[in-house]
């Protein structure tokens, strides 16, 4: 196994892809719901696409044949989980686990796209205390 150079090798952004089975109904989706824009699109018919809102960027890959995952495929950071959470209810979003406080310093819910993909949303709060 090769040891890593004495120089720090830097990892830039890094973007899940996500699986779909109609890129256009996703686009719909993290468009009009989580406010996301489309930045790049490849292919005729488009196959491929980069969506991106403030720091996160999500690429979508159309697999007419997918199968969601039992697992979350992405997790993102907001600054109010429970707003998205009220626009994602308002949007009749399915939520698969409601928005809590979780024990490691998180309010978080997971909600799935149209395509059953599990994603993973979180704020990042004050840690409860341990007195």
């Amino acid at each position: 196994m090769a040891k890593i150079p004495a120089t720090p090798i830097r990892f830039g952004r890094a973007a899940p892809m996500i699986c779909v089975r109609d890129i256009q109904v996703a686009y719909d989706f993290y468009a009009g719901v989580l406010g996301f824009s489309k930045v790049f699109e490849n292919g005729n018919p488009v196959g491929f696409m980069v969506l991106r809102k403030d720091a996160a960027e999500l690429h979508l890959s159309q697999k007419r044949d997918h199968v969601p995952s039992t697992v979350n495929v992405a997790h993102m950071f907001v600054s109010d989980a429970a707003a998205l959470y009220a626009v994602c209810e308002a949007s009749d979003v399915r939520i698969v686990k409601r928005l809590m406080d979780k024990d490691y310093g998180q309010r978080a819910f997971v909600l799935t796209d149209p395509d059953g993909n599990r994603i993973d949303i979180g704020e990042r709060i004050d840690p409860p205390s341990l007195a």
